[in-house]
């Protein structure tokens, strides 16, 4: 039997990140050392705190479906933690998801259909491109890598790419895979074309709370941004909670309300005793955000004098984990023979819409780092 296959799939590719980090395992699985700085997951344990919230949660019979949207409780510490944010959300314009990554491919599904336009900052998160195109909608794409992928010096390329044909634009700010945290000039262009053209724009603050030296504004607390404004983040970075599976959105009442009949129909909840844990990571649990912001902090730092050593010069990432090495011109050839000579493991910068780089995450210990770009130095690959 020949099976066929939708056209939503089919014109899609797998993650790429996803895709780099399994070659990295099938490595490790035959004996080798790798040194993965491919994949975007803190290398710290979930918080004490956490783990035992889920625990307790578990020992107190809360195993069971919850409502879909999410429990109450955990609605509001979200609506608390948006309040704190300069954002204002009542618990009923807040969906608990499987990740944050089911919370945008919930509202992309409820707002992009066949032929609709969305707008991209590139370097752009692998997943954004096949999400937009299993909604059957099309992309332009906005180019910063000549800017030090800031949004500022970029507006005017911005404003030629939005129209009154735009349906959506998709800000990512701090960003992966760049690491840039946009200004707030910035972000006010943003509000001035998404007002003028009456495009609706997903803030993806995944990464808020992981920043050096700067504080990110929420889209959505710009004038004229609380009702064309989705803000999307989640647990799995800031917390360390990658494998929890916990995320969140907020918007209008009524995209709730439709993306609300996706959410019911598909993962119907997110785990019940994890959203008990999102409560105490939320409410308890600052400090260990901190000491792991620090951390990563001075990771970033080591990176960035270990490529100067070598000659190597990056733009300096104010925020997330990540950072864009500039590699030859075919990246992809680059990182598969990185990883296949030096065992470390890269994500092609034309994944992210960006050729001519490598994205590397400084989520991993010091001394991996250390070794990863000195095996990179070693083989010829800096």
């Amino acid at each position: 039997m020949t099976m066929e296959f939708t056209d939503r799939v089919t014109r899609v590719e797998p993650s790429a990140t996803l895709a780099i980090s399994a070659l990295a395992t099938e490595l490790e699985a035959e004996g080798a050392d790798v040194v993965d700085l491919s994949v975007g997951e803190p290398d710290f344990p979930t918080p004490e705190n956490i783990v035992e919230a889920g625990k307790d949660a578990m020992d107190a019979g809360h195993t069971g479906y919850t409502t879909s949207a999410g429990i109450l409780e955990l609605r509001e510490a979200i609506a608390d933690k948006l309040a704190d944010d300069g954002l204002e959300h009542t618990a009923d314009e807040i969906i608990v998801t499987p990740g944050a990554k089911q919370a945008l491919y919930e509202i992309v599904q409820a707002l992009i259909q066949d032929g609709d336009e969305v707008v991209l900052l590139d370097p752009a998160w692998v997943s954004y491109e096949a999400m937009v195109k299993m909604a059957g909608g099309d992309l332009t794409r906005v180019d910063l890598s000549d800017s030090d992928f800031q949004l500022e010096p970029a507006l005017d390329d911005l404003e030629a790419a939005v129209s009154d044909d735009t349906d959506l634009l998709i800000v990512n700010s701090p960003s992966n895979p760049t690491g840039a945290v946009y200004s707030d000039a910035a972000l006010e262009g943003v509000r001035d074309l998404a007002v003028e053209h009456d495009v609706t724009v997903i803030s993806d603050e995944i990464y808020k709370e992981i920043t050096y030296g700067v504080e990110p504004t929420s889209l959505g607390t710009l004038e004229g941004m609380a009702d064309r404004t989705v803000t999307v983040n989640g647990f799995s970075k800031a917390y360390s909670m990658t494998g929890w599976r916990l995320g969140y959105f907020a918007g209008p009442q009524d995209l709730i309300d439709q993306a609300g009949k996706l959410h019911s129909h598909s993962v119907s909840s997110a785990v019940n005793f994890v959203q008990h844990a999102g409560i105490e990571a939320l409410e308890n649990t600052d400090e260990a955000v901190e000491e792991m912001t620090e951390a990563f902090e001075q990771r970033r730092d080591l990176v960035i004098d270990l490529l100067d050593d070598h000659g190597v010069d990056v733009a300096v990432p104010e925020g997330a984990f990540y950072m864009m090495l500039p590699v030859d011109d075919d990246d992809q050839a680059w990182c598969e023979g990185a990883i296949e000579d030096a065992h470390v493991a890269t994500v092609p910068g034309s994944a992210f819409g960006t050729p001519g780089y490598a994205r590397i995450s400084y989520a991993a210990s010091e001394e991996r780092l250390e070794e990863g770009i000195e095996r990179l130095a070693e083989e010829g690959y800096l």
